[in-house]
Protein backbone atom coordinates (compact mmCIF):
# COMPACT_ATOMS: atom_id res chain seq x y z
CA UNK A 1 0.00 0.00 0.00
CA UNK A 2 1.27 3.50 -0.74
CA UNK A 3 2.67 5.13 2.36
CA UNK A 4 1.50 8.36 3.93
CA UNK A 5 3.91 11.18 3.13
CA UNK A 6 6.07 12.39 6.01
CA UNK A 7 7.62 15.25 4.05
CA UNK A 8 6.93 17.27 0.95
CA UNK A 9 7.83 14.69 -1.70
CA UNK A 10 5.55 15.88 -4.46
CA UNK A 11 2.49 13.91 -3.38
CA UNK A 12 -0.91 15.20 -4.45
CA UNK A 13 -2.48 16.77 -1.36
CA UNK A 14 -4.92 19.13 -3.08
CA UNK A 15 -8.55 18.78 -4.09
CA UNK A 16 -7.61 16.30 -6.80
CA UNK A 17 -5.87 13.91 -4.40
CA UNK A 18 -7.26 10.40 -4.00
CA UNK A 19 -8.10 11.13 -0.36
CA UNK A 20 -9.55 14.59 -1.00
CA UNK A 21 -12.80 15.47 0.75
CA UNK A 22 -15.59 15.05 -1.79
CA UNK A 23 -17.69 17.83 -0.24
CA UNK A 24 -14.81 20.27 -0.56
CA UNK A 25 -14.30 19.23 -4.18
CA UNK A 26 -17.97 19.82 -4.91
CA UNK A 27 -17.95 23.31 -3.42
CA UNK A 28 -14.80 24.16 -5.36
CA UNK A 29 -16.39 22.92 -8.59
CA UNK A 30 -19.51 24.99 -8.00
CA UNK A 31 -17.49 28.11 -7.23
CA UNK A 32 -15.36 27.54 -10.34
CA UNK A 33 -18.45 27.22 -12.52
CA UNK A 34 -19.95 30.42 -11.18
CA UNK A 35 -16.65 32.29 -11.63
CA UNK A 36 -16.12 31.05 -15.18
CA UNK A 37 -19.71 31.36 -16.30
CA UNK A 38 -20.64 34.51 -14.43
CA UNK A 39 -23.97 32.96 -13.51
CA UNK A 40 -25.51 30.91 -10.76
CA UNK A 41 -25.18 27.21 -10.01
CA UNK A 42 -28.67 26.69 -11.41
CA UNK A 43 -27.33 27.53 -14.87
CA UNK A 44 -24.76 24.72 -14.87
CA UNK A 45 -25.44 22.13 -17.56
CA UNK A 46 -25.59 18.49 -16.52
CA UNK A 47 -22.93 17.80 -19.18
CA UNK A 48 -20.68 20.63 -17.98
CA UNK A 49 -17.09 19.75 -17.07
CA UNK A 50 -17.88 21.32 -13.71
CA UNK A 51 -19.49 18.02 -12.76
CA UNK A 52 -16.11 16.28 -13.12
CA UNK A 53 -13.74 16.10 -10.15
CA UNK A 54 -10.41 16.47 -11.98
CA UNK A 55 -9.44 12.87 -11.24
CA UNK A 56 -9.56 10.16 -13.92
CA UNK A 57 -10.91 6.62 -14.08
CA UNK A 58 -8.91 3.90 -15.84
CA UNK A 59 -10.66 0.79 -17.14
CA UNK A 60 -8.40 -2.12 -18.00
CA UNK A 61 -8.85 -4.74 -20.66
CA UNK A 62 -10.12 -8.02 -19.22
CA UNK A 63 -7.51 -9.71 -17.05
CA UNK A 64 -4.95 -6.91 -17.43
CA UNK A 65 -5.39 -4.99 -14.16
CA UNK A 66 -2.20 -6.39 -12.60
CA UNK A 67 0.14 -5.72 -15.47
CA UNK A 68 1.87 -2.68 -13.94
CA UNK A 69 0.79 -0.14 -16.56
CA UNK A 70 0.40 2.67 -14.03
CA UNK A 71 3.76 1.92 -12.41
CA UNK A 72 5.30 2.08 -15.87
CA UNK A 73 3.90 5.61 -16.11
CA UNK A 74 5.80 6.46 -12.93
CA UNK A 75 2.75 6.37 -10.63
CA UNK A 76 2.79 5.29 -7.01
CA UNK A 77 -0.11 2.88 -6.87
CA UNK A 78 -2.16 1.70 -3.89
CA UNK A 79 -4.02 -1.61 -4.14
CA UNK A 80 -7.41 -2.39 -2.57
CA UNK A 81 -6.05 -5.82 -1.64
CA UNK A 82 -3.72 -4.15 0.85
CA UNK A 83 -6.74 -3.20 2.96
CA UNK A 84 -8.61 -5.60 5.22
CA UNK A 85 -11.45 -7.29 3.26
CA UNK A 86 -10.81 -4.89 0.37
CA UNK A 87 -12.33 -1.91 2.21
CA UNK A 88 -10.19 0.98 0.97
CA UNK A 89 -9.78 3.83 3.45
CA UNK A 90 -9.69 6.72 0.99
CA UNK A 91 -8.22 9.08 3.60
CA UNK A 92 -5.30 6.67 4.21
CA UNK A 93 -3.93 6.58 0.66
CA UNK A 94 -1.11 8.95 1.52
CA UNK A 95 0.97 10.02 -1.46
CA UNK A 96 -0.46 7.47 -3.89
CA UNK A 97 -1.01 8.69 -7.45
CA UNK A 98 -3.46 5.90 -8.26
CA UNK A 99 -5.70 3.34 -6.59
CA UNK A 100 -6.09 -0.09 -8.19
CA UNK A 101 -9.42 -1.90 -7.72
CA UNK A 102 -8.51 -5.37 -8.97
CA UNK A 103 -11.87 -7.09 -8.46
CA UNK A 104 -13.41 -4.86 -11.12
CA UNK A 105 -10.39 -4.08 -13.29
CA UNK A 106 -10.49 -0.33 -12.69
CA UNK A 107 -8.13 2.28 -11.22
CA UNK A 108 -8.56 5.87 -10.02
CA UNK A 109 -5.85 8.44 -10.85
CA UNK A 110 -5.33 11.60 -8.80
CA UNK A 111 -5.75 15.00 -10.40
CA UNK A 112 -2.05 15.89 -10.25
CA UNK A 113 -0.91 12.55 -11.68
CA UNK A 114 -3.44 12.83 -14.52
CA UNK A 115 -2.45 16.41 -15.28
CA UNK A 116 1.29 15.70 -15.25
CA UNK A 117 0.78 12.92 -17.80
CA UNK A 118 -1.73 14.87 -19.91
CA UNK A 119 -4.47 12.34 -19.18
CA UNK A 120 -7.14 14.92 -18.39
CA UNK A 121 -9.94 15.17 -20.94
CA UNK A 122 -13.56 16.19 -21.23
CA UNK A 123 -14.38 12.80 -22.71
CA UNK A 124 -13.29 9.17 -22.60
CA UNK A 125 -10.17 8.32 -24.57
CA UNK A 126 -8.93 4.95 -25.80
CA UNK A 127 -5.27 3.97 -25.81
CA UNK A 128 -3.07 2.08 -28.26
CA UNK A 129 -4.23 -1.39 -29.22
CA UNK A 130 -1.34 -3.04 -27.35
CA UNK A 131 -2.02 -1.14 -24.11
CA UNK A 132 -3.49 -3.11 -21.17
CA UNK A 133 -5.71 -0.08 -20.54
CA UNK A 134 -8.96 0.07 -22.50
CA UNK A 135 -10.27 3.55 -21.64
CA UNK A 136 -9.39 6.58 -19.52
CA UNK A 137 -12.33 8.83 -18.68
CA UNK A 138 -13.11 11.70 -16.30
CA UNK A 139 -14.40 11.02 -12.81
CA UNK A 140 -17.81 12.57 -12.08
CA UNK A 141 -19.58 13.62 -8.95
CA UNK A 142 -22.55 11.47 -8.01
CA UNK A 143 -25.52 12.09 -5.75
CA UNK A 144 -28.20 10.27 -3.81
CA UNK A 145 -31.26 9.84 -6.02
CA UNK A 146 -33.85 10.41 -3.31
CA UNK A 147 -35.00 13.86 -4.39
CA UNK A 148 -37.52 13.68 -7.23
CA UNK A 149 -36.82 16.44 -9.71
CA UNK A 150 -33.99 17.69 -11.85
CA UNK A 151 -30.53 16.21 -11.49
CA UNK A 152 -28.95 19.54 -10.61
CA UNK A 153 -31.37 19.97 -7.74
CA UNK A 154 -29.32 17.24 -6.07
CA UNK A 155 -26.09 19.04 -6.98
CA UNK A 156 -27.26 22.35 -5.56
CA UNK A 157 -28.90 20.83 -2.51
CA UNK A 158 -25.67 18.98 -1.70
CA UNK A 159 -23.73 22.25 -1.91
CA UNK A 160 -26.30 23.95 0.35
CA UNK A 161 -25.99 21.12 2.86
CA UNK A 162 -22.21 21.41 2.95
CA UNK A 163 -22.34 25.18 3.43
CA UNK A 164 -24.99 24.91 6.14
CA UNK A 165 -22.95 22.25 7.92
CA UNK A 166 -19.83 24.39 7.81
CA UNK A 167 -21.80 27.26 9.35
CA UNK A 168 -23.35 25.01 11.99
CA UNK A 169 -26.86 25.55 10.65
CA UNK A 170 -27.78 21.93 10.00
CA UNK A 171 -28.97 20.42 6.74
CA UNK A 172 -31.79 22.07 4.78
CA UNK A 173 -35.18 20.41 5.14
CA UNK A 174 -36.03 17.83 2.49
CA UNK A 175 -39.71 18.33 1.83
CA UNK A 176 -40.10 14.78 0.54
CA UNK A 177 -39.41 13.48 4.06
CA UNK A 178 -42.50 15.29 5.31
CA UNK A 179 -44.91 14.08 2.65
CA UNK A 180 -46.67 10.82 1.96
CA UNK A 181 -50.06 9.27 1.84
CA UNK A 182 -51.90 6.97 4.20
CA UNK A 183 -50.30 3.60 4.93
CA UNK A 184 -52.02 0.28 4.57
CA UNK A 185 -51.99 -1.61 7.88
CA UNK A 186 -49.72 -4.62 7.91
CA UNK A 187 -47.26 -3.65 5.18
CA UNK A 188 -46.35 -0.70 2.99
CA UNK A 189 -47.91 -0.38 -0.49
CA UNK A 190 -44.57 -1.14 -2.15
CA UNK A 191 -44.26 -4.47 -0.38
CA UNK A 192 -47.90 -5.36 -1.04
CA UNK A 193 -47.64 -4.55 -4.75
CA UNK A 194 -44.53 -6.75 -5.01
CA UNK A 195 -46.25 -9.62 -3.14
CA UNK A 196 -43.66 -9.62 -0.37
CA UNK A 197 -46.03 -10.44 2.53
CA UNK A 198 -47.09 -13.68 0.80
CA UNK A 199 -43.49 -14.88 0.42
CA UNK A 200 -42.10 -17.43 2.84
CA UNK A 201 -38.55 -16.30 2.14
CA UNK A 202 -36.53 -14.03 4.44
CA UNK A 203 -33.19 -13.53 2.70
CA UNK A 204 -31.48 -15.81 5.24
CA UNK A 205 -27.89 -16.49 4.23
CA UNK A 206 -27.85 -13.80 1.52
CA UNK A 207 -25.43 -10.88 1.67
CA UNK A 208 -27.00 -7.62 0.55
CA UNK A 209 -24.75 -4.59 0.09
CA UNK A 210 -26.31 -1.13 0.10
CA UNK A 211 -23.92 1.54 -1.18
CA UNK A 212 -25.27 4.90 -0.04
CA UNK A 213 -24.92 7.49 2.77
CA UNK A 214 -24.40 4.86 5.47
CA UNK A 215 -26.72 3.64 8.19
CA UNK A 216 -28.00 4.69 11.60
CA UNK A 217 -26.09 1.89 13.30
CA UNK A 218 -28.03 2.37 16.53
CA UNK A 219 -31.50 2.19 14.99
CA UNK A 220 -33.45 0.01 17.45
CA UNK A 221 -35.27 -1.94 14.74
CA UNK A 222 -31.94 -3.31 13.48
CA UNK A 223 -30.58 -4.37 16.87
CA UNK A 224 -28.94 -7.78 16.66
CA UNK A 225 -28.90 -7.88 12.86
CA UNK A 226 -25.85 -9.28 11.10
CA UNK A 227 -24.21 -6.15 9.70
CA UNK A 228 -20.82 -5.25 8.22
CA UNK A 229 -20.05 -1.58 7.62
CA UNK A 230 -17.26 0.32 5.87
CA UNK A 231 -16.80 3.92 4.75
CA UNK A 232 -15.27 5.05 1.45
CA UNK A 233 -15.67 8.81 1.93
CA UNK A 234 -13.48 9.51 4.97
CA UNK A 235 -16.50 9.94 7.27
CA UNK A 236 -17.91 7.53 9.88
CA UNK A 237 -20.52 5.12 8.54
CA UNK A 238 -23.14 6.65 10.83
CA UNK A 239 -25.79 8.16 8.54
CA UNK A 240 -26.35 11.86 9.14
CA UNK A 241 -28.24 12.27 5.87
CA UNK A 242 -31.02 9.59 6.13
CA UNK A 243 -31.01 8.36 2.52
CA UNK A 244 -28.95 5.24 3.22
CA UNK A 245 -30.93 4.27 6.32
CA UNK A 246 -34.16 4.59 4.33
CA UNK A 247 -32.89 2.38 1.49
CA UNK A 248 -31.50 -0.24 3.86
CA UNK A 249 -34.86 -0.26 5.64
CA UNK A 250 -36.74 -1.13 2.47
CA UNK A 251 -34.27 -3.76 1.25
CA UNK A 252 -33.48 -5.41 4.59
CA UNK A 253 -35.72 -3.97 7.33
CA UNK A 254 -37.53 -5.97 10.03
CA UNK A 255 -40.40 -8.38 9.53
CA UNK A 256 -42.50 -6.95 12.34
CA UNK A 257 -41.62 -3.43 13.55
CA UNK A 258 -42.92 -2.57 17.01
CA UNK A 259 -46.17 -0.76 17.69
CA UNK A 260 -48.44 0.29 14.86
CA UNK A 261 -45.60 0.62 12.33
CA UNK A 262 -46.37 -1.44 9.21
CA UNK A 263 -43.83 -3.83 7.78
CA UNK A 264 -41.49 -1.88 5.48
CA UNK A 265 -38.53 -4.27 5.07
CA UNK A 266 -38.16 -7.16 2.65
CA UNK A 267 -35.09 -9.39 3.24
CA UNK A 268 -35.43 -9.24 7.01
CA UNK A 269 -32.90 -12.00 7.78
CA UNK A 270 -30.26 -11.10 5.23
CA UNK A 271 -26.73 -10.04 6.18
CA UNK A 272 -26.41 -6.29 5.58
CA UNK A 273 -23.23 -4.84 4.11
CA UNK A 274 -23.31 -1.07 4.61
CA UNK A 275 -20.98 0.76 2.24
CA UNK A 276 -20.83 4.51 2.82
CA UNK A 277 -19.93 5.85 -0.64
CA UNK A 278 -21.84 9.14 -0.31
CA UNK A 279 -21.03 11.78 2.29
CA UNK A 280 -23.50 13.16 4.81
CA UNK A 281 -24.43 15.76 2.20
CA UNK A 282 -25.41 12.97 -0.22
CA UNK A 283 -22.37 13.62 -2.41
CA UNK A 284 -19.95 11.07 -3.84
CA UNK A 285 -17.60 10.46 -6.73
CA UNK A 286 -17.19 7.68 -9.27
CA UNK A 287 -13.92 6.51 -7.71
CA UNK A 288 -15.31 6.20 -4.18
CA UNK A 289 -18.40 4.41 -5.46
CA UNK A 290 -16.26 2.01 -7.52
CA UNK A 291 -14.20 1.31 -4.39
CA UNK A 292 -17.42 0.37 -2.60
CA UNK A 293 -18.47 -1.86 -5.50
CA UNK A 294 -15.03 -3.53 -5.48
CA UNK A 295 -15.46 -4.22 -1.74
CA UNK A 296 -18.96 -5.65 -2.11
CA UNK A 297 -17.86 -7.96 -4.92
CA UNK A 298 -14.73 -9.05 -3.01
CA UNK A 299 -17.04 -10.02 -0.12
CA UNK A 300 -19.37 -12.02 -2.39
CA UNK A 301 -22.50 -9.95 -1.85
CA UNK A 302 -25.15 -11.61 -4.01
CA UNK A 303 -27.11 -8.35 -4.26
CA UNK A 304 -25.63 -4.84 -4.46
CA UNK A 305 -28.11 -1.95 -4.26
CA UNK A 306 -27.14 1.53 -5.47
CA UNK A 307 -29.65 4.37 -5.16
CA UNK A 308 -27.29 6.99 -6.53
CA UNK A 309 -26.07 8.40 -9.80
CA UNK A 310 -25.18 11.17 -12.19
CA UNK A 311 -27.07 12.36 -15.24
CA UNK A 312 -24.22 11.45 -17.59
CA UNK A 313 -23.69 9.03 -20.43
CA UNK A 314 -22.44 5.51 -19.86
CA UNK A 315 -19.28 5.43 -17.73
CA UNK A 316 -16.94 2.59 -18.66
CA UNK A 317 -15.77 2.02 -15.10
CA UNK A 318 -19.31 1.16 -14.03
CA UNK A 319 -19.74 -1.15 -17.02
CA UNK A 320 -16.60 -3.04 -16.02
CA UNK A 321 -17.72 -3.25 -12.39
CA UNK A 322 -21.13 -4.59 -13.40
CA UNK A 323 -19.58 -7.23 -15.65
CA UNK A 324 -17.13 -8.26 -12.92
CA UNK A 325 -20.03 -8.58 -10.49
CA UNK A 326 -22.01 -10.85 -12.82
CA UNK A 327 -18.94 -13.02 -13.42
CA UNK A 328 -18.57 -13.44 -9.63
CA UNK A 329 -22.24 -14.26 -9.08
CA UNK A 330 -23.22 -10.81 -7.83
CA UNK A 331 -25.99 -8.60 -9.19
CA UNK A 332 -25.78 -4.81 -9.10
CA UNK A 333 -29.14 -3.00 -9.06
CA UNK A 334 -29.27 0.79 -9.50
CA UNK A 335 -31.81 3.62 -9.50
CA UNK A 336 -32.56 4.98 -12.99
CA UNK A 337 -32.60 8.61 -11.78
CA UNK A 338 -35.16 11.35 -11.25
CA UNK A 339 -34.57 13.85 -14.05
CA UNK A 340 -37.53 12.77 -16.24
CA UNK A 341 -34.85 12.26 -18.88
CA UNK A 342 -32.57 9.47 -20.08
CA UNK A 343 -31.39 6.91 -17.55
CA UNK A 344 -28.27 8.15 -15.77
CA UNK A 345 -25.08 6.39 -14.69
CA UNK A 346 -24.50 3.81 -13.31
CA UNK A 347 -27.96 2.43 -14.13
CA UNK A 348 -27.44 3.04 -17.87
CA UNK A 349 -24.65 0.43 -17.91
CA UNK A 350 -25.67 -2.74 -19.78
CA UNK A 351 -24.19 -4.84 -16.96
CA UNK A 352 -26.23 -3.14 -14.18
CA UNK A 353 -29.96 -3.62 -13.61
CA UNK A 354 -31.87 -0.32 -13.93
CA UNK A 355 -34.94 0.38 -11.78
CA UNK A 356 -37.71 2.87 -12.59
CA UNK A 357 -40.23 4.32 -10.13
CA UNK A 358 -43.98 3.69 -10.09
CA UNK A 359 -46.69 5.59 -8.27
CA UNK A 360 -49.06 3.68 -6.01
CA UNK A 361 -51.49 3.22 -8.91
CA UNK A 362 -48.66 1.38 -10.73
CA UNK A 363 -48.23 4.14 -13.33
CA UNK A 364 -44.72 5.42 -14.13
CA UNK A 365 -43.72 8.29 -11.83
CA UNK A 366 -43.47 11.60 -13.68
CA UNK A 367 -39.89 12.19 -12.50
CA UNK A 368 -38.59 8.71 -13.29
CA UNK A 369 -35.95 8.50 -16.00
CA UNK A 370 -36.63 6.49 -19.12
CA UNK A 371 -34.80 4.62 -21.87
CA UNK A 372 -32.59 1.85 -20.51
CA UNK A 373 -35.03 0.46 -17.91
CA UNK A 374 -35.03 -3.20 -16.84
CA UNK A 375 -37.66 -3.42 -14.10
CA UNK A 376 -39.74 -1.19 -11.82
CA UNK A 377 -41.14 -0.87 -8.31
CA UNK A 378 -43.09 1.65 -6.25
CA UNK A 379 -40.94 4.69 -5.52
CA UNK A 380 -43.37 7.45 -4.57
CA UNK A 381 -44.20 8.16 -0.92
CA UNK A 382 -42.30 5.16 0.44
CA UNK A 383 -42.31 4.65 4.20
CA UNK A 384 -39.13 3.21 5.72
CA UNK A 385 -36.57 3.67 8.46
CA UNK A 386 -34.70 6.96 8.95
CA UNK A 387 -32.13 7.92 11.60
CA UNK A 388 -33.15 8.57 15.17
CA UNK A 389 -34.93 10.29 16.78
CA UNK A 390 -37.52 10.23 13.98
CA UNK A 391 -37.00 6.50 13.19
CA UNK A 392 -39.41 6.41 10.20
CA UNK A 393 -40.38 8.65 7.32
CA UNK A 394 -41.54 8.97 3.72
CA UNK A 395 -39.24 9.52 0.76
CA UNK A 396 -39.83 9.64 -2.99
CA UNK A 397 -37.62 8.77 -5.95
CA UNK A 398 -36.18 5.96 -8.03
CA UNK A 399 -33.91 5.55 -4.98
CA UNK A 400 -36.92 4.21 -3.13
CA UNK A 401 -37.87 1.83 -5.96
CA UNK A 402 -34.36 0.39 -6.22
CA UNK A 403 -34.19 -1.27 -2.75
CA UNK A 404 -37.58 -2.90 -3.36
CA UNK A 405 -35.96 -4.76 -6.24
CA UNK A 406 -32.81 -5.48 -4.22
CA UNK A 407 -34.79 -6.92 -1.32
CA UNK A 408 -36.87 -9.10 -3.63
CA UNK A 409 -33.67 -10.22 -5.38
CA UNK A 410 -32.39 -11.46 -2.02
CA UNK A 411 -35.57 -13.48 -1.52
CA UNK A 412 -35.16 -15.08 -4.94
CA UNK A 413 -31.46 -15.76 -4.27
CA UNK A 414 -32.45 -17.67 -1.12
CA UNK A 415 -34.71 -20.00 -3.10
CA UNK A 416 -31.89 -21.56 -5.12
CA UNK A 417 -28.12 -21.36 -4.85
CA UNK A 418 -27.86 -21.28 -8.63
CA UNK A 419 -29.75 -17.98 -8.82
CA UNK A 420 -26.74 -15.73 -8.81
CA UNK A 421 -25.48 -13.05 -11.16
CA UNK A 422 -27.15 -13.17 -14.58
CA UNK A 423 -29.39 -16.08 -13.56
CA UNK A 424 -30.83 -13.93 -10.76
CA UNK A 425 -31.25 -11.00 -13.18
CA UNK A 426 -33.20 -13.20 -15.60
CA UNK A 427 -35.41 -14.62 -12.85
CA UNK A 428 -36.36 -11.14 -11.67
CA UNK A 429 -37.35 -10.16 -15.22
CA UNK A 430 -39.19 -13.40 -15.95
CA UNK A 431 -41.26 -13.15 -12.76
CA UNK A 432 -42.10 -9.43 -13.07
CA UNK A 433 -45.76 -8.41 -13.42
CA UNK A 434 -46.34 -6.91 -16.89
CA UNK A 435 -47.67 -3.36 -16.95
CA UNK A 436 -49.48 -1.51 -19.79
CA UNK A 437 -46.64 0.94 -20.41
CA UNK A 438 -43.62 1.02 -22.72
CA UNK A 439 -40.56 -0.94 -21.69
CA UNK A 440 -38.63 2.32 -21.84
CA UNK A 441 -40.67 3.46 -18.82
CA UNK A 442 -41.18 0.28 -16.75
CA UNK A 443 -38.91 -2.40 -18.23
CA UNK A 444 -40.36 -5.89 -17.82
CA UNK A 445 -42.81 -4.56 -15.25
CA UNK A 446 -43.35 -4.62 -11.48
CA UNK A 447 -40.91 -6.74 -9.46
CA UNK A 448 -42.55 -9.74 -7.75
CA UNK A 449 -41.38 -11.78 -4.75
CA UNK A 450 -41.13 -15.59 -4.90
Amino acid sequence: MARKPTRDDGGDSGLGALGADVDAMLLAALERAEAEGGGTGEEISATDETLTTGRMIVTYKEGAADDGALANMGMRTADARDFEDGAVAMDALGDADALLLPEIGVAVISGNAASERSLGSAGAKSLASDSPISVIEPEYFAFSEGDAGEYLRGFLRAAQTIEADLRGLGAPVDEEDEEGGALVLGATPGLIASRVPQSSRSGLGIRVAVLDTGMDLGHPEFAGRAMVSRSFVGQPVQDLHSHGTHCIGTACGPLAPPGNTPRYGIAHRSTIFVGKVLSNSGTGSTGGILAGMNWAIANNCAVISMSLGAQTGVQFGYVAAGAAALARGCLIIAAAGNAASSTGAPANSPSIMSVASLDRNLAPSSFSNRGKIDISAIGRDVWSSVPRPQRHGFKTGTSMACPHVAGVAALWAQTNGSLRGMALWQRLLASARPLPYPASRVGRGLVQAP
